[in-house]
């Protein structure tokens, strides 16, 4: 039986950056509308946090029954280690999903119905990342799905449930978060280049080789700070956002020197912090300025 510190670590609380992150820039961009809601917001939250558990518990429980993760460098994977049985991670993932949908189900009423379709398409999304009989993070579409779904829908999806509108401060601070985000999973798979190849998972960094990956992470980074300039067009002090440079500098550190293996790590720490203290920067400055 996996131990409470196991479970945890099985969560990846290092991934929670991109839960917190797109809902502290979209309550942000609603504040900049005017229309911030607390309550909506801590709704959005418990949505965000909850299905990157689920996600993060579906993809271990998904690949270890593949043997996917049966040798692999980083966070401890719960089946692949043979800590928790596959039935009981499937468990923990659904009941991660299901809370995300109850929450989402409640946000979608206070706010829009027809937000019920998105969410269906998310709790769908997070399964099939590597569930299913063809999941597309076996063809390298997960970062795509991260920028579409903890970018876009997750920043713009909360600054309407709480604005009931959006624009485009919340459209370029999606884009920033979902470069960010994206740039996380692309610095994992990079570690796990080797182990994916040699078990048929097919991911975005595989299909590129290791040096255009690197290549990637650096270019998704640059575009969030291209995106930090662009809103400074909204009001010159979003110009704060990019106190979270030297971060990225630090984050990027290993990628751009050639680092592998364990040694790659540190990055989607540092990576995650880079987009933490992004958003908060971002949604501070919005809030204040509003």
């Amino acid at each position: 039986m996996a131990s409470l510190a196991e479970w945890i670590a099985g969560a990846r609380p290092r991934t929670l950056p991109n839960a917190v992150a797109p809902v502290i820039a979209g309550t942000g961009a609603a504040a900049w509308l005017g229309g911030a809601d607390p309550v909506r917001a801590a709704l959005a939250l418990l949505v965000a946090l909850a299905l990157i558990v689920g996600v993060n518990y579906a993809n271990d429980y998904s690949d270890g029954v593949r043997g996917t993760d049966d040798e692999r460098t980083g966070p401890v994977r719960l089946v692949g280690a043979r800590l928790a049985s596959p039935a009981a991670v499937r468990a923990a993932a659904v009941g991660s999903l299901a809370l995300a949908g109850v929450a989402g189900l409640v946000l979608a009423l206070l706010s829009a119905p027809w937000l019920i379709a998105v969410g269906v398409v998310c709790l769908a999304g997070a399964w099939l990342y590597t569930g299913g009989s063809r999941p597309y993070g076996y063809a390298g579409l997960g970062e795509v799905a991260v920028f579409v779904f903890f970018g876009l829908v997750a920043v713009l999806g909360t600054q309407f449930t709480q604005a009931l509108r959006i624009d485009w401060v919340g459209a370029v601070a999606a884009v920033a978060t979902g470069a960010m985000s994206s740039a996380v999973l692309v610095a994992n798979n990079l570690r796990d280049i080797p182990t994916d190849a040699a078990s048929g998972k097919i991911t975005l960094a595989v299909r590129l080789g290791d040096r255009r990956t690197r290549v990637l992470f650096v270019a998704l980074l640059a575009i969030a700070g291209v995106a930090t300039l662009v809103l400074t067009a909204a009001t010159p002090w979003c110009a704060v956002g990019l106190l979270a440079a030297p971060l990225a500098w630090r984050a990027a550190a290993p990628v751009r020197t050639g680092a592998h293996g364990a040694a790659l790590i540190p990055v989607l720490r540092d990576t995650g912090l880079t987009l933490l203290v992004w958003a908060s920067a971002t949604a501070i400055t919005l809030a204040a300025l509003a």
